[in-house]
């Protein structure tokens, strides 16, 4: 009996990590530019850290954490809660009062699997600690916004302000008495939230209940002046960078550490998946962990739900993909020969393939193919003998021949300026 991975976790198999590679590879140039700096943590973290961090009252912590309760440990649902404990932990806000950090990784939350939503999945997320400027609000977003621009990935910024805690408490009461009067059709999720975080209740994904909430109020009028000015700060630096975005009154996000700023990038090509990356403002979550009281924003992109949408796109191609040269040896005496060949090749920073198991040269060229290769370098007993290899550029067919030298290096330099012009 064969046996499989388990429900919700999945392989990444050669032919589709290209493309993993090479949204990790954009994100790494985009991040750099902004001056993002990389970080990586430990998969398992101390169950207490979630529930702090993400409210005790989520979906996250009360349903789909994967915890070792014997051992109150618990693999990370999401990155932000890790990140700001290693911020804490390692004093980096002594190092450099504003830090700029990212990390690309796996994982862990028991869901219903479906399109674009695992078990194990993978998140690219962005912080940055120790600012409350709003126009670090606009970067943010714009980097997102440039990012997926990049990639090809057409998507819509959506934006919205949760208010501080000096603000939120007026808008709560208005909201929960609009709940009251609608309790009996809400579903029993809504209702058990409204008594926790009755701001849940606006993000119910039923439709029964988001027709319900259709003409709930609005925190944007209860906003205070100081959430109000730097909610308008923020559009403002948005228009500024000319990145266009939308309102949405009912984008609450579903941890409980946001506030004021909160945003989502959509996409329309995922049907129910609408959502490829989020984020938002915690200006108090640092110091709820432990630290000290500074600021944060960040938002985290879903890297499987970019691939699925860059495997749509059918033009989608990346150099990740090619190799430069396939050396294609007819014959064990052909073979020996360019083994070193090969390696040298390597060694020069070509990517380079070879056949080892003696096929033909009708298979050995259909293999290059595959392999999308730039060049074939072709050498057999007859070549041998008469010192002159062939060398085949695959997008236009032409051959040319190259001497045989048994310099290997002289040999793999002239190789390298061929493959390269």
């Amino acid at each position: 009996m064969k046996i499989s991975a388990l429900n919700g976790f999945k392989d990444i198999i050669p032919g589709e990590v290209e493309l993993w590679q090479h949204v990790e590879n954009v994100a790494r140039d985009i991040f750099s530019r902004f001056n993002f700096s990389e970080i990586r943590m430990p998969i398992l973290e101390k169950t207490d850290l979630f529930a702090r961090s993400i409210g005790e009252a989520t979906d996250i912590v009360e349903k789909e954490m994967y915890t070792f309760i014997d051992k109150q440990i618990t693999m990370r649902p999401e990155a932000t809660a890790s990140l700001l404990r290693a911020y804490i932990q390692h004093g980096l806000h002594v190092q450099k009062p504003v830090q700029r950090l990212f990390t690309i990784g796996p994982m862990f939350r028991h869901e219903r699997p479906q399109k674009g939503r695992l078990r194990q999945f993978h998140q690219m997320d962005v912080e940055v600690l120790g600012t409350p400027n709003p126009r670090v609000d606009a970067e943010l977003m714009a980097m997102g916004a440039m990012f997926l621009e990049k990639l090809g990935v057409t998507v819509s910024l959506e934006m919205n302000s949760l208010g501080c805690p000096a603000c939120r408490p007026g808008f709560r009461e208005t909201l929960l008495a609009f709940i009251e009067e609608r309790k009996d059709k809400l579903c029993d999720d809504c209702v058990r939230r409204s008594t926790t975080n009755p701001l849940r209740v606006l993000d119910c994904k039923n439709p029964k209940c988001r027709e319900q909430v259709e003409e709930a109020p609005s925190i944007q009028e209860h906003l205070c002046d100081d959430c109000a000015e730097h909610f308008t700060s923020v559009q403002k630096g948005l228009d500024q960078l000319k990145v266009d975005y939308s309102l949405n009154k009912f984008m609450v996000r579903g941890l409980d550490y946001y506030t004021r700023t909160t945003f989502e990038f959509i996409t329309k090509d995922l049907g129910a998946q609408a959502a490829v990356g989020a984020g938002g403002r915690y200006d108090g979550l640092v110091e709820k962990l432990g630290g000290p009281k500074v600021p944060g924003i960040g938002f985290a992109l879903g890297m499987e739900r970019l691939v699925l949408l860059l495997q749509q796109k059918e033009e989608q191609k990346t150099d990740n993909s090619k190799i430069d040269i396939f050396v294609a040896g007819l014959g064990e005496k052909a073979s020996e020969f360019v083994f070193p060949l090969v390696h040298i090749l390597r060694q020069q920073g070509l990517q380079t393939a070879m056949d080892h198991e003696g096929r033909s040269l009708k298979s050995q060229m259909k293999q290059a193919n595959k392999l999308n290769a730039g060049y074939v370098l072709i050498i057999g007993e007859n070549e041998l003998e008469q010192g002159q290899a062939v060398l085949r550029n695959m997008a236009t067919q032409e051959q040319q021949e190259i001497t045989i030298d048994s310099d290997n290096m002289k040999m793999a330099s002239l190789l390298m300026k061929k493959c390269r012009q």
